[in-house]
């Protein structure tokens, strides 16, 4: 099969010839059609996740979406034919997404939403996850609640409104003014990301705050967050690596939860969790609750270095997504 092979931190791909997997127990090979670019695939590649290191040379690319060609020993959950997609690999030793097939852990992947093309569903499975996880597995969340998503625009963020209005709740979400179109036409509320906390909290909650906020951009942005969360609160971050002060949040007597969507691929544990996140995926997507914003650009393996580069730039219009098939 083709590949992009990263055989050394911060160099180019290089396309290879290599040995197609064969699925063993508990596995399913995939002929992949689409793979996303996701930032974190370029701190990977540049070797700047202590988090997320992958043993070189690798075929990188955690998220995917394609067709099953063959079940290993043990598999009753899917079967040749099958169009799947999920979040399998790229970290940890495990082979990614930039190849023309995958050997992936059956308990990952999901029947990819009918109404989605390939690319779309290869857009989806770290933002959806990660934006779930700490939605409804860390603060489950409920219906009229006010939720606050900082960086609404970005992947985990726009993802992260469509599940709260799915919910019943009621989506605030900060962006700059050219996310404001997509943010409101999202159904959220548009918050200018240069405003203060005291000042929007003051604006869109009468200085209560609001009950959940969900911070995807980290640093300041997570200082901030605890400052607009309300008494009893819950702030939850999938950014929080830094130093921050908790006293903000301490006075509130809010609560506080991270997310680290890779630690099923990392670790083992929770993977069967992640296909099952990616279920409601497919059932919200069915029902027409979601919708993932691709960048309409087309890359192929051999692009695949152009792909990284635009994200590096902030040159997008969506998530990239890189065509294999």
């Amino acid at each position: 099969m083709q590949a992009a092979i990263l055989e050394k931190i911060g160099s180019p791909f290089r396309i290879a010839t290599v040995a197609r997997p064969s699925p063993l127990a508990g596995q399913v090979l995939v002929r992949i059609a689409a793979s996303a670019v996701n930032p974190l695939d370029l701190k990977i590649r540049a070797g700047g996740a202590a988090h997320a290191r992958q043993l070189l040379p690798a075929i990188l690319g955690l998220d995917m979406a394609g067709t099953v060609e063959a079940v290993g020993p043990g598999v009753t959950g899917f079967c040749r034919g099958d169009e799947v997609y999920g979040m399998t690999g790229g970290v940890g030793g495990i082979q990614g997404s930039l190849a023309e097939y995958a050997a992936v852990d059956e308990r990952l992947l999901a029947i990819k939403p009918a109404k989605l093309s390939m690319r779309e569903a290869a857009s989806l499975p770290l933002a959806f996850i990660t934006a779930w996880e700490g939605l409804v597995d860390r603060v489950g969340i409920q219906p009229d609640q006010t939720v606050l998503i900082q960086g609404g625009a970005g992947g985990v963020g726009h993802i992260a409104i469509q599940i709260v209005l799915a919910t019943g709740a009621r989506a605030y979400a900060t962006g700059s003014t050219r996310d404001q179109v997509l943010i409101e036409r999202l159904g959220a509320t548009w918050i200018d990301r240069n405003s203060e906390a005291k000042d929007y909290v003051s604006e869109h909650t009468d200085g209560r705050g609001f009950d959940i906020v969900y911070d995807t951009v980290g640093g300041a942005v997570l200082d901030a967050s605890f400052n607009a969360v309300c008494r009893f609160g819950h702030v939850v971050s999938a950014l929080g690596w830094g130093t921050h002060a908790l006293a903000p949040l301490s006075f509130r007597a809010a609560s506080y939860s991270g997310v680290f969507t890779l630690l099923p691929l990392l670790t083992g544990d929770g993977r069967t969790r992640h296909g099952e996140i990616l279920r409601e995926a497919t059932r919200l997507a069915e029902a027409g609750r979601l919708a993932p914003k691709v960048d309409p650009r087309r890359f192929t393996l051999a692009t695949v270095g152009e792909a990284y580069a635009a994200l590096e730039g902030r040159k997008t219009d969506g998530k990239l997504v890189v065509d294999i098939a």
